[in-house]
């Protein structure tokens, strides 16, 4: 068996199940899961339309690159949402089946295997950096996220050392868990430290479309770049998914693009790996990347979520709306993260993230302890249900 599968953690979910093993929660309360970041508002019927329309694609072997239209589809929709002057389908653009997997598989592609390797990623983050550093034969670098600086990564605080055998650097922005949105200057520190050591950023924008001001979405990496003169997108990939997007987890549709040159050689580590887009999912995310009414109709229903949900959990928990993104992260009271999501879920049926789950200890610290994730991702009453037990619970 390949050594490096020794090195993973046991993923969040799981460390969750184990945490309240053996606690039957209160009768009293229906369960309301807050705990994990699936989308529940309905899948458009133009994307399930789509989809039903193309079944005859199942009788095709897919090409890994994808068909010419979603390819134009995507970069089509690329240079509407950030006013990009140019992006060219046939070698900036390559479809993928859901941005976890690309995220992964993208560290596999890039990293030299050879000599020492880091790869340099947020703290708290989405777990799918970590593994995939890992399994790379790299060693992850955490950059911690903290209030004190706004839940902004301080990548100037990284030594010169780890820049040094920096292979691959994960941003995510709008941030995973707290829903913090990269300014230009971050990007342009990122853009120097990446033309100094040389290595690639792999930008995961999966939250780009959920956000509260119609007129100011979040920068995108690409957007930045071309606002820094960049237009070749060197070494900078970014990766994006239908699935909070457009509500569509089950598609398993995303794409990749940036430079050219490094998709060029991902595409064919893709041709052995397998992960041919089906015709039938192609159409369906035609129809979705080309249509912008359902995306609005959702941030409509999340920003409903957050304005009643918020103050509530703000009169118990110390938090604010995030930037973007579809996560409420709070500090809780006493610091013990493990203990609040544990007794929450026994006296109030109520499931939520700890937050020390989703960070890792560096430097004697987990920026994520004392910390709970709240998914607001289920309908509006049960989310305003879960806030009031929740300041129930708190104030008893």
């Amino acid at each position: 068996m390949n050594p490096f599968l020794n090195k993973l953690q046991p993923y969040p979910f799981e460390r969750l199940r184990a945490l309240l093993a053996g606690i039957t929660p209160s009768p009293e309360h229906s369960a309301l899961a807050l705990s994990i970041g699936e989308p529940r508002h309905p899948t458009p019927a133009l994307i399930r339309d789509a989809l039903v329309a193309n079944l005859d694609g199942l009788s095709t072997y897919p090409a890994t690159a994808g068909g010419p239209a979603l390819r134009e589809s995507i970069a089509a929709w690329l240079q509407r949402r950030y006013g990009l002057r140019r992006v060219d389908p046939a070698a900036e653009v390559l479809p993928v089946n859901g941005s976890r997997e690309a995220l992964f598989a993208f560290a596999q592609a890039v990293i030299d295997p050879g000599g020492a390797a880091r790869v340099v990623c947020p703290n708290p983050f989405y777990q799918i950096y970590e593994g995939a550093a890992l399994l790379a034969g790299a060693e992850p670098f955490f950059v911690e996220q903290s209030p004190e600086t706004g839940f902004r990564c301080d990548w100037a605080a990284v030594p010169d050392a780890v820049w040094a055998d920096t292979r691959l650097l994960y941003a995510c922005s709008p941030g995973n868990p707290t829903g913090a949105v990269m300014s230009l200057d971050d990007w342009q520190l990122l853009f120097e430290l990446s033309d100094r050591h040389g290595f690639a950023i792999a930008a995961d924008e999966c939250y780009s479309e959920i956000h509260f001001e119609e007129a100011a979405p979040p920068l995108g990496a690409l957007q930045a770049a071309q606002a820094l003169g960049r237009t070749d997108w060197r070494r900078l990939v970014v990766f994006s998914s239908l699935s909070k997007r457009s509500n569509a987890p089950g598609l398993r549709s995303g794409f990749v693009a940036g430079d050219a040159s490094i998709l060029e050689r991902f595409l064919l580590y893709r041709t052995y790996h397998g992960s041919a887009m089906s015709p039938a999912i192609q159409a369906a995310s035609i129809a979705a990347w080309g249509d912008e009414a359902h995306v609005v109709e959702n941030r409509v229903l999340y920003r409903q979520k957050f304005d009643a949900v918020t103050p509530r959990l703000a009169r118990v928990l110390d938090t604010a709306r995030p930037e973007a993104g579809f996560y409420i992260w709070a500090r809780v009271p006493g610091g013990d993260d493990q203990a609040f999501s544990r007794d929450l879920y026994a006296q109030y049926n109520v499931l939520v993230l700890p937050g020390s789950f989703l960070a890792r200890d560096q430097y004697g610290r987990n920026p994520g302890r004392g910390f709970v994730r709240i998914a607001l991702v289920d309908s509006l009453a049960s989310c305003i249900e879960a806030a009031d037990r929740i300041e129930r619970f708190l104030s008893s």
